[in-house]
């Protein structure tokens, strides 16, 4: 059976409502090695809502980076120093990604532009992510 099968199968017969990180580690360990890039892009299709710590950033849009962004923002500051470490680690490879996206070039002024504003709102919540909805939202007048 295929990855996306056994994930599709394990998601659907078990009842779960909500994948949160317990629930992440046994996906990893029935379907084997697998990137954390491929396994969300196969848990995002079953349509089960995911734990912030689970779906990391999502840059599709700016409502999806901000969604993501504020709710690693509440995590961060309602955990320990171990989640807040993991938190920062999901939005430094998001940053890093994005900056690697603008480099690529190839890329439309509009959707740059776009880019240019996601890598911002990163690196602001990578600045003082207590403070980041606060400044989005004034930042978003």
């Amino acid at each position: 059976m295929s990855k996306r099968g056994r994930v599709e199968a394990f998601l659907h017969g078990s009842g779960i409502d909500l994948i949160d990180l317990g629930v992440w580690e046994r996906l990893r360990q029935i379907i084997g090695p697998v990137s954390d890039s491929y396994l969300r892009k196969l848990v995002r299709a079953s349509g089960i809502a995911m734990a912030p710590m689970v779906e990391g950033v999502c840059q599709g849009s700016l409502p999806e980076l901000e969604r993501t962004l504020i709710a690693l923002q509440h995590d961060y500051e309602s955990e320990n120093a171990e989640t807040r470490r993991k938190c920062r680690a999901l939005v430094i490879a998001a940053k890093d990604h994005a900056r690697w996206a603008l480099r690529k070039g190839g890329i439309d002024p509009d959707r740059k532009a776009i880019k240019d504003e996601m890598l911002l709102w990163m690196l602001t919540w990578l600045e003082n992510p207590v403070v980041f909805a606060s400044w989005l939202a004034i930042r978003k007048r």
